[in-house]
């Protein structure tokens, strides 16, 4: 066959691998360490019953903007009443948000898809469950115009970073090499991958000292804007409708079980968000970036945002297929180990199937 076997639909199945140590899909700005969010202006829709906290985490990136527009709009503080405490906390990388939520100290996360099965694998189905969906897209493979690389066959001997070690990107990297009939240098070959801090891909990356890097948005973009680098895959193109789960929203199984009414009212407000989102371009743009300057310290260049949110959708559908989908090959390479975990439970779509019935809108499906 002549085509590239890259691009073939089947390549789907491995981008978005289960290992069981591995990263937030689509980290990008970098927080410093988790963070609580000052109280957000609210407009508080009436409720009863007694004080209560909600522990919510997220990301301070573009992958994670329905959490971003969510918390500074107070749609969430308003779908929770003037009863409720939203509790903020950011991450950096998803394992760290999975571990917290362990530990009790999250009830309610936007997390990357990997995180979220090790995190209900781990926890043998006990720890927790994909209630959304937020966002598909948002990652790219980019490489530097120099190093003449015009399709994975002419990764032989070049220098390639991703994120972190076993994440999305990194795997999905990963796949790609081995797909093209080349080795990974860890495995003998001539691929080097380096896994590596976004903000300091984009050093290397500048210097010369890296051929190309698979990564999320917003640093895809900066890449491309600030580095002159060049789109080699955009990963929409290898799934199926140009769909992907990036960013899930889970929930605590203890808290979901104590406080179903409060995740109802929260979906209500994520619902509310990703409407206003895919409505309101520009005002999305500005609370996104004003809110990635008040945890980091540095709003993104209005190029920057204006170019990276273009490849991403927002969505409350988690794309469950996309995800059972990836678990079946990835357990078929030998991912996750020995015995298929059954994932069966991980999803669960009933708190927001009703809210979406509430409001006229199509029910989600939750199987294959």
């Amino acid at each position: 066959m002549n085509r590239f076997i890259w691009f073939r639909p089947r390549l789907a199945a491995f981008i978005l691998p289960l290992l069981l140590i591995i990263t937030a899909c689509g980290s990008g700005t970098p927080a410093a360490g988790p963070t609580t969010a000052p109280a957000a202006a609210t407009t508080a829709a009436p409720t009863g019953g007694e004080a209560t906290t909600v522990h919510l985490a997220y990301f301070p990136n573009l992958t994670h903007a329905v959490a971003l527009v969510g918390t500074a709009n107070g749609t969430f503080q308003k779908a929770l009443g003037p009863n409720v405490t939203i509790d903020v906390k950011t991450f950096n990388a998803g394992p760290a948000l999975i571990e917290a939520l362990f530990a009790g100290e999250i009830d309610i996360g936007y997390v990357g898809p990997n995180p979220a099965i090790n995190g209900y694998v781990k926890s043998k189905g006990d720890a927790l469950r994909i209630i959304a969906g937020a966002s598909s897209g948002g990652a790219l493979f980019i490489v530097r115009p120099e190093a003449n690389i015009k399709s994975p066959k002419d990764l032989d001997g070049k220098k390639i970073a991703s994120p972190q070690l076993g994440g999305t990107q990194d795997v999905a990297l990963r796949y790609v090499v081995k797909e093209a009939g080349l080795k990974t240098a860890d495995q003998g070959g001539t691929v080097t991958i380096l896994p590596t801090q976004n903000p300091d891909i984009l050093t290397l990356f500048q210097k010369g000292d890296i051929d190309g890097a698979w990564v999320p948005e917003p640093w895809a973009t900066r890449l491309i804007v600030e580095a002159k680098g060049q789109v080699l895959i955009d990963e929409r193109d290898i799934w199926p409708d140009r769909k992907f789960t990036t960013t899930l929203v889970v929930v605590s199984r203890k808290f979901l079980a104590a406080h179903p009414d409060l995740v109802e009212a929260f979906l209500r407000g994520h619902v509310d968000t990703v409407a206003y989102i895919n409505k309101n371009a520009d005002a999305t743009k500005t609370l996104v970036n004003k809110e990635i300057e008040r945890i980091t310290g540095k709003p993104l260049a209005t190029a920057v945002i204006d170019q990276a949110i273009t490849t991403l959708d927002f969505t409350y559908d988690p794309l469950a297929a996309s995800l059972f989908t990836s678990a079946d090959h990835a357990f078929a390479l030998g991912f996750l180990g020995d015995s298929k975990p059954d994932l069966s439970g991980i999803y669960d779509l009933g708190p927001i199937n009703k809210v979406l019935k509430e409001k006229g809108l199509p029910e989600i499906a939750d199987s294959r």
